[in-house]
């Protein structure tokens, strides 16, 4: 499959936040990229029901162009914090592009919606990790505005778990 020119297929790329119904479309996003695997079956439908009720949950989604099915998505958590003058963290994770769609700006667009939807619940700053090590996912989240280096981030590890 061809890669759009710049800004040929990126004016149809957009953001919008997910649904219930979305969640076997997302699924589907999640096996057809690399990322570690999904919760299976009913787990993954209460999970979903409880992620999109939950207050300070936004997760928005990016329609393929064609055939149906997500291009995009991601996840932003805000949390309220005392610090900072009261102003609240912002999270980002799952953070995921369809192989098929990448370069064509589904990622810039649900980046962009989370991002706006942090500055307008008064974030202060939006955190995120990645455990990539494709040069270009880097060049991504800089391009998005993110600060390499800015942060030391640690991960502590469930004891027995090797799922990080």
């Amino acid at each position: 499959m061809t890669r759009a020119g710049p800004g040929e297929d990126r004016r149809r790329a957009a953001a919008r936040p997910a649904r219930p119904a979305d969640l076997p479309a997302l699924l589907a996003l999640f096996a057809a990229s690399e990322v570690s695997a999904a919760a299976p079956g009913a787990r993954a439908e209460r999970l979903w029901r409880e992620s999109l009720a939950h207050p300070g949950v936004a997760i928005f989604v990016s329609d393929a162009e064609t055939g149906g099915g997500l291009a995009a998505t991601c996840m932003l958590v805000t949390a309220p914090n005392l610090l900072r003058g009261g102003r609240a963290h912002g999270f980002l994770e799952n953070v995921v592009t369809h192989p098929a769609h990448r370069g064509r700006g589904h990622g810039r667009a649900v980046v962009r919606a989370a991002l706006a939807q942090a500055w307008a619940s008064g974030c202060h700053h939006v955190l995120m990790q990645s455990g990539r090590t494709d040069p270009r996912v880097h060049a991504f989240y800089e391009g998005m505005g993110f600060v390499p280096g800015r942060r030391t981030a640690y991960v502590a590890a469930r004891p027995g778990d090797p799922g990080i």
